[in-house]
């Protein structure tokens, strides 16, 4: 389906931690508008690749299964991680594991697959529209979209969010540790030269340092209003 400009879009960006998966679901929920988890499209294009026994390193092919993605993405319940669907499995679970992270580092860097999965997220842009959550919704992929946010929060709670989620799933973690891995991790997205992590200029800056989920949501749903 190719993307209908007349389809309003709100962008939600900003870093690793900030909340801007469950708030793009709850708000994808409120407004009964599509939502496009851009961070897994990488994954999922790996994923498919092996699936189909493409290799990795096979550029053309890989782009070729890049612009033709056939999935969807699903609002979980209140706390659960949106739902993903290749060619209608549900593949939440497995794009989530360590090997298929590995597998997306290999398939990133590749030209033609960037310029493939751009377009591809471009056309999740449909009626009744569409709440889309990234790095670079808002400067890159969708800059024309009436409503952009710029989530963030200080790295020490997003350490502590993090800390807690682990925590609950039994894991042996350190806030320290997790500090320095979001710190770095904030470092390189800020940095590079591609897509650097940064607010549109037209975006609405949002810091949710000290908010409650509901705040949050509030707080976006009146800037959408």
């Amino acid at each position: 389906m190719k993307q209908d400009l007349t389809a309003p879009v709100i962008t939600i960006d900003g870093p690793s931690g900030a909340g801007k998966g469950s708030i793009t679901q709850l708000v994808a929920k409120k407004l009964g508008y599509d939502l496009l988890d851009s961070g897994a499209l990488y994954r999922l294009t790996a994923l498919a690749a092996i699936k189909v026994g493409v290799a990795l390193d096979d550029e053309d092919k890989v782009a070729e299964l890049a612009a033709s993605l056939d999935v969807a993405f699903v609002p979980g319940e209140y706390g659960e991680p949106v739902n993903v669907l290749l060619n209608g499995e549900d593949v939440t679970n497995e794009i989530r594991t360590e090997s298929c992270g590995t597998h997306a580092s290999k398939v990133a860097p590749l030209v033609k697959v960037r310029a493939a999965l751009l377009q591809r997220q471009r056309d999740f842009q449909q009626l009744p529209g569409l709440v889309a959550d990234g790095r670079d919704m808002g400067t890159i992929v969708f800059p024309n979209a009436p409503v952009k946010v710029y989530m963030t929060a200080s790295a020490e709670e997003r350490a502590e969010r993090r800390y807690r989620q682990l925590k609950e799933k039994g894991e042996d973690v350190k806030i320290a540790t997790l500090l320095s891995e979001i710190q770095e991790r904030d470092a390189r997205d800020t940095g590079r030269k591609t897509a650097p992590l940064k607010p549109a200029d037209d975006a609405v800056m949002l810091d949710t340092t000290g908010l409650s989920i509901d705040e949050v949501l509030n707080k976006v749903l009146d800037l959408i209003k």
